[in-house]
C-alpha cells in the first residue's frame, strides 16, 4: 500500500472516529471509564482535550483540506477549506449559544428553588433574593440592577422581566410575576416560586428526554455526512486512487459537483427534519 492509500486509510478511521465522538452518550461512556479522579488516556493528554473546545476549532478544517491537496495533487480541497471554515464556525457558535441557553436555564431553575428555600426559611423576600443568588448566574448581565432593586427596595419584578430578555432565561419573567401578585396581592411568593420551579423542572425534563429520542437521528444524519469519506478510504484502500480520478478528470469533476450538491441538500434536509421534532 502506497503513502497516499495509508493516508486516506487514516482519514477513514478518523471519519469513524467522529462518528463515535458525535454520540450523546459519548459524554457518559467518558465518565464511566474515569475513576477516582484518575484519567484514561494521561492527565496531560486529558486536560488537551478538555481545553481544546476552547481554541479555534473551525480551523481544523484547514489542515484536513491541505492534506486532501497534498494527496489530491489539486487545489480544489484548499478552495472547499476555505469555504468549510466560516461553515464550521457557525455551526459551533450555535451550538455554544445553545449550551449557554440549556445553563442560563438550569440556573434559573436553580434560582427560584434557592429563592423558596430561603422564604421557607423565614428571611423577606429581598434578602431571599440577594442570598440565593450569591452563588447563581441565573441573572446574566442584569444581576446588579436585581440585586441592587433587592437591596434598597426597589422594583424587583421590573429588574427581574428585563434580565428574562437573556438567551434562556424566560423563567425570570415568570419569577417576576409570581413576585409582583405577591407585592400587590398579598399570595404567598414561595408557593408561587415553588410551583414555578416545579413547571421549570418539568420543561427541562421533557426537553431531555425528546433530545435523546432524537439521538438516534442525530447520529444516522453524522453518518450519512461521513459516508463519501469512509467511500473514498475504501477506494484508495482497493488502489482505485478516487482522488485523481475525482480531480483530475471531467466525469470526476462532474461526479465531484453533483455528489457534494447531493451531500449539502441531503444534510439540510435531514437536520431540517430533526430540528423540527425538537422545536416541536
Amino acid at each position: 500500500m502506497r503513502m497516499p492509500e495509508w493516508a486516506m486509510a487514516g482519514l477513514t478511521g478518523l471519519a469513524g472516529g467522529l462518528v463515535v465522538a458525535r454520540d450523546r452518550g459519548a459524554p457518559r461512556a467518558r465518565a464511566l471509564m474515569t475513576r477516582r479522579g484518575t484519567e484514561p488516556w494521561g492527565p496531560a493528554v486529558w486536560t488537551g482535550v478538555r481545553a481544546f473546545p476552547d481554541r479555534r476549532r473551525e480551523w481544523l478544517c484547514a489542515p484536513v483540506a491541505a492534506l486532501l491537496a497534498l494527496l489530491g495533487e489539486s487545489v480544489l480541497p484548499l478552495f472547499a477549506g476555505a469555504v468549510a471554515v466560516p461553515l464550521a464556525k457557525r455551526w459551533i457558535e450555535r451550538r455554544e449559544r445553545r449550551r449557554e441557553r440549556e445553563e442560563a436555564a438550569r440556573a434559573v431553575t436553580a434560582l427560584c428553588g434557592a429563592v423558596t428555600g430561603e422564604l421557607r426559611a423565614g428571611r423577606e423576600p429581598g434578602q431571599a433574593l440577594l442570598v440565593a443568588a450569591r452563588d447563581a448566574r441565573a441573572l446574566g448581565a442584569a444581576e446588579p440592577a436585581v440585586l441592587a432593586a433587592a437591596r434598597f427596595g426597589g422594583d424587583v419584578p421590573a429588574a427581574l422581566l428585563q434580565a428574562s430578555t437573556g438567551p434562556g432565561r424566560d423563567g425570570l419573567a415568570g419569577m417576576a410575576a409570581c413576585w409582583r401578585v405577591a407585592v400587590n396581592g398579598g399570595a404567598g411568593l414561595g408557593a408561587g416560586l415553588a410551583r414555578l420551579e416545579s413547571a421549570l423542572r418539568g420543561e427541562r425534563r421533557r426537553r431531555e428526554e425528546l433530545r435523546a429520542q432524537l439521538a438516534g437521528a442525530w447520529s444516522t444524519v453524522a453518518v450519512l455526512a461521513l459516508l463519501p469519506v469512509l467511500g473514498l478510504g475504501l477506494g484508495a484502500a482497493l488502489g482505485a486512487e478516487p482522488l485523481r480520478v475525482l480531480l483530475h478528470s471531467p466525469g470526476g469533476l462532474v461526479c465531484l459537483a453533483t455528489g457534494g450538491l447531493l451531500e449539502a441538500v441531503g444534510l439540510f434536509w435531514a437536520s431540517r427534519i430533526v430540528r423540527a421534532g425538537e422545536a416541536a
